[in-house]
């Protein structure tokens, strides 16, 4: 039986100029996440539709979650399977689309990590890794996208 899991945040939008929603362009699109016992994030809307460029923003966090919940498994695996990780770094590529409406969706997550091995002939039982993550990692288990790897093998 599965187990049942809980996870909570407080969302507070921190962009009144004191006057509300009172017209699009009269309030900003900043917010803030908490979650007890964490620093909080400061957060806006995409800069394309108006968001401030220097805060996360939506997308943002879910490509992250996506890519850093990928990794900690993958380190998971690798350490069960003998294979010794000194290194990782990921630069995920998040695809997008948005319709004439504004609605908007993610098609497609690339994942682009570079992973440090401690013994490069390990690599291919390395790479072997990665298609079975998707089978229990939360987020990955939990998008409506295609999520594709392409890693990349480096040695101290």
């Amino acid at each position: 039986m599965a187990k049942s899991h809980d996870f909570t945040a407080a969302i507070e939008w921190t962009g009144s100029r004191g006057y509300g929603t009172t017209g699009y362009r009269d309030y900003d699109r900043s917010w803030r996440v908490t979650t007890p016992g964490k620093p909080p994030v400061d957060c806006s809307n995409e800069p394309a539709l108006g968001g401030d460029p220097a805060l996360h923003n939506p997308e943002d966090l879910l490509l992250s979650a996506l890519s850093a919940c990928h990794m900690l498994w993958f380190l998971h695996r690798a350490s069960e399977a003998g294979i010794v990780i000194t290194g990782y770094r990921d630069a995920p590529l998040g695809i997008g689309e948005s319709e004439p409406s504004g609605a908007g969706r993610f098609t497609a997550a690339v994942l682009r990590p570079e992973i440090a091995l401690a013994n490069p002939s390990q690599a291919e039982r390395a790479d072997a890794l990665h298609a079975a993550i998707h089978e229990v990692c939360f987020i990955a288990r939990s998008v409506a996208f295609p999520v594709t790897i392409e890693a990349r093998y480096v040695t101290n």
